[in-house]
């Protein structure tokens, strides 16, 4: 589907809704309604329009990842040989492809990947190191950081 782009800024209505769906996207239209003094029709096409135009990407649950299996959050930095954009795009593919990787930036400055992985423990991300890192010689090095907590990790953003 294509993603259209809204015809005017959002509006104070647009930015108080969007401050409580992503604190809890299950409030029903009828309570947002209430919070911001508009009907719950209104706040259902208000969503509607900024899903269609891509101001909210997506509605998803926030998972504990100790819960699921996935204790240990790894932060790599990674820095290639050569930046060209086929090397590029091939990189960005193999992150994309990797499950373990849940957040992946192209960065400026000495690395060129910061990546945020989420693994079961050291034995499954130093295979993830082998199959990504070891076997491309497109990369220089990689640089590990094993998180020792999670003091905050958010997906809300300041609006």
């Amino acid at each position: 589907m294509k993603k259209e782009t809204l015809s005017s800024d959002l509006d104070t209505f647009d930015l108080a809704i969007l401050r409580l769906i992503q604190e809890d996207n299950t409030i029903p239209h009828r309570i947002i309604g209430e919070q911001v003094n508009l009907s719950a029709p209104s706040v259902q096409r208000r969503i509607k329009r900024m899903q269609k135009a891509g101001v909210i990407a997506a509605q998803t649950a926030v998972l504990e990842p100790s819960k699921v299996g996935l204790p240990l959050t790894i932060l790599v930095e990674v820095e290639l040989k050569a930046e060209t954009g086929g090397q590029i795009d091939a990189i960005k593919a193999d992150f994309l492809a990797a499950q373990e990787i849940q957040q992946c930036y192209y960065v400026t400055g000495e690395a060129d990947f910061v990546l945020v992985i989420l693994v079961g423990d050291m034995a499954e991300y130093e295979a993830l190191t082998q199959r990504l890192f070891f076997g491309n010689a497109n990369i220089r090095k990689f640089k590990t950081f094993v998180v020792m907590d999670r003091t905050k990790a958010s997906g809300s953003l300041n609006i």
